[in-house]
C-alpha cells in the first residue's frame, strides 16, 4: 500500500472516531436537554401546586359562601363567627363542595386541565377519619405539598360551647358550673335532632340537667355516662310553641357542646371532636 493509501486509511479512521465522538456528544447533549426540561417541568409543577395550596388555605373563595350557591371562585379557608378569615385553615363543607365538582373547580379552574391532582385532609385526632378527594393516582412521578392547617368538620352545627361564658337561670356559681341556654320551636324537633356532646375525658365526671324559663318542678342532676346525649325527649314546651332551654353542667369550662343536626345526620360522626376546631395535615398531590 502506497503513502496515499495509508493517508486515506488514517483519514477514514479519524472520521470514524470523530463521528463516534460526535454521536456520543449529541447523545449526552440530548440526555442533558431532556434532564433540564424534566427538571424545569418539576420545578414548574412544584411552584404551581405550592402557590395553589397557599391560596386555597388562606382564601375562603368568592363569594365567601360559594359552596352554598355552587358557583364562584373556590377557596377553603374558614370564616369564623365574627366573619374573620382564619389563615391556614380548611373548611370541611368547602372541601366537600370541591369534591362534588372536582373537575370543574380544580382540574379546569385551578390547573387548566394540564395536570391531575388529589387532596387529603388528615386530622391529628384519631377519632376523626381522614378525607381524600380528587383523581386516583396513575403515575410514579407524583409531586406533593403538605401544610399544617386548622380544620373544622361539623362545627357549623354547634349552638353552644360550654367552654365559653353563658347565662344561668339558677344562679349557679360559674366558678364551679357551666350553664348556657338556647331558644327552640316545636317545629325544630321535626327536622333536627339536638345532642349534648362531651369529650371522652368528661364521662362519669360530669353531671347535667335541663330546664326552661317556665320552671315547673325542681330537676335532679344526671351523671353523663355517654359522650352523646339525645335531648329532643328532654325538652318540654308545656302549652307553648317555643321554649328557652337552659343546660346546666356541674363543672367549670366543661368540654361539652350543644349541637343541632339534621335527622339524617350520620350518628357515627356524632363525636365531640368532629364539632370542634382541630389540627390537620392538608396534602395536595399532582402529576402529569
Amino acid at each position: 500500500m502506497d503513502s496515499r493509501g495509508n493517508i486515506s486509511l488514517e483519514i477514514g479512521i479519524v472520521l470514524i472516531i470523530v463521528l463516534m465522538i460526535t454521536g456520543v456528544v449529541l447523545s449526552l447533549s440530548e440526555i442533558s436537554t431532556q434532564k433540564i426540561v424534566k427538571e424545569s417541568e418539576n420545578e414548574h409543577i412544584e411552584t404551581l401546586i405550592g402557590q395553589s395550596v397557599n391560596n386555597l388555605i388562606n382564601n375562603p373563595g368568592t363569594p365567601q359562601d360559594w359552596e352554598v350557591h355552587e358557583k364562584g371562585i373556590p377557596g377553603l379557608a374558614i370564616v369564623n363567627e365574627e366573619n374573620q378569615i382564619i389563615p391556614n385553615s380548611v373548611s370541611y363543607s368547602k372541601l366537600m363542595a370541591l369534591s362534588s365538582n372536582y373537575d370543574k373547580y380544580v382540574n379546569k379552574y385551578l390547573f387548566d386541565s394540564k395536570i391531575k391532582t388529589s387532596m387529603e385532609l388528615i386530622p391529628y385526632k384519631s377519632s376523626i377519619s381522614s378525607v381524600k378527594i380528587g383523581n386516583a393516582e396513575d403515575s410514579n412521578n407524583v409531586h406533593s405539598v403538605n401544610r399544617l392547617v386548622k380544620c373544622d368538620f361539623f362545627k357549623k352545627y354547634v349552638i353552644k360551647d360550654f367552654q365559653n361564658d353563658g347565662k344561668c337561670n339558677r344562679n349557679h356559681d360559674q366558678d364551679s358550673h357551666s350553664c348556657n341556654y338556647f331558644k327552640i320551636f316545636k317545629g325544630n324537633l321535626r327536622t333536627s335532632n339536638y345532642y349534648l356532646l362531651i369529650d371522652d375525658s368528661e364521662k362519669y365526671n360530669l353531671k347535667y340537667f335541663l330546664d326552661t324559663t317556665r320552671l315547673v318542678k325542681e330537676k335532679s342532676w344526671k351523671t353523663l355516662i355517654s359522650n352523646r346525649v339525645y335531648l329532643n325527649d328532654e325538652i318540654n314546651f308545656y302549652d307553648d310553641t317555643s321554649a328557652v332551654v337552659f343546660i346546666h353542667l356541674d363543672k367549670k369550662d366543661a368540654k361539652a357542646i350543644l349541637v343541632s343536626v339534621p335527622k339524617t345526620f350520620d350518628k357515627d360522626k356524632l363525636k365531640y371532636d368532629y364539632f370542634t376546631t382541630n389540627d390537620c395535615e392538608f396534602i395536595l398531590k399532582a402529576w402529569y
